[in-house]
């Protein structure tokens, strides 16, 4: 019964919808944190002022409906596209009898709910700058979470064979991506792009923190240069394009006063670092040895 199962060309279970799930999962969680982003840099952070509802009296804003609301209101309808995507990831997991990606899905289908409920306390918080830049960090392991549900739909779970030496390194830039996108919520938290014009600041010196944010970056950089000598493949020259990118992008919003449209691609920027950082990580600890996710895992 299983064999057949695992054998099947069609359906839900097989291992082409695996897949697209899978990447579906990942497009879905990076698109949520640009559409999230649409919402605070058009200062629509407050259109609807409560949670779970809109207003206190509907779940929608209709008889209150402005730019600000409809914009708000549609950025959490997309929760509700988000379960459809983490429900159907899940259900396909179940027909390849692996355990592993079972549980790798069955993480993403929770934090749909429990990024919802951060969301909401965003909202009832007025939109305190920390507990907005934490938001934007846990969706950003969502996003890290999403990467290994790819990568183990296609890799073993295993040590691979790379040198103490390729290891330290990989590890070290992964941390220091992560030292870089946290210190890139604080940045946006002491400056302008607040999501209302009543919302506070954090009340940091937004000169000083994007400085040692530029210093971590070009920290990040040198990591991935030498990540690339030592291990060189596609997803690690991916990844030093990804951050040249994102630093230019950086630099130029910077010395242009923060433009709202290129804020939104930095945003963008910050997710594919993150997704690339995870990546070379996973390449680099478990190698690339093929696997089909019809494998099955007691």
């Amino acid at each position: 019964m299983m064999s057949a199962v695992m054998d099947r060309t069609t359906g839900i279970g097989a291992r082409t919808w695996v897949r697209r799930f899978a990447w579906a999962t990942l497009v879905a969680n990076i698109g949520i944190v640009v559409t999230g982003g649409a919402v605070r840099l058009s200062g629509s952070g407050l259109g609807c002022p409560t949670w779970p509802r809109c207003h206190d009296g509907s779940f929608t804003p209709h008889g209150e409906l402005n730019l600000h609301s409809a914009i708000e209101f549609g950025n959490r309808t997309l929760t509700f596209v988000l379960t459809a995507i983490a429900i159907a990831t899940f259900v396909s997991a179940l027909g390849t009898g692996r355990r592993d990606l079972r549980r790798l899905a069955l993480l993403l289908a929770l934090s749909v709910p429990a990024q919802a409920v951060l969301g909401g306390i965003t909202v009832l918080t007025d939109l305190n700058p920390w507990v907005v830049a934490f938001h934007l960090l846990f969706s950003m392991g969502i996003i890290s979470l999403a990467v290994l549900y790819v990568h183990r739909t296609e890799h073993p779970a295993s040590a691979g064979e790379a040198t103490r030496r390729h290891t330290v390194v990989a590890w070290s830039t992964y941390a220091a991506a992560w030292v870089v996108l946290a210190l890139g919520t604080v940045v946006t938290g002491s400056g302008p792009h607040a999501g209302d014009v009543n919302a506070p600041r954090n009340g940091l010196d937004p000169l000083q923190l994007s400085q040692l944010h530029a210093d971590f970056v070009f920290l990040l950089v040198g990591l991935t240069v030498a990540l690339v000598i030592v291990h060189p493949s596609r997803t690690t020259w991916t990844l030093l394009g990804v951050e040249l990118a994102q630093g230019l992008i950086g630099f130029v919003q910077y010395f242009t006063d923060l433009p709202a449209v290129l804020v939104g691609f930095h945003l963008l920027g910050a997710s594919l670092v993150a997704a690339a950082a995870t990546w070379v990580l996973i390449e680099v600890r478990e190698g690339s040895a093929p696997r089909a996710v019809s494998d099955a895992r007691a």
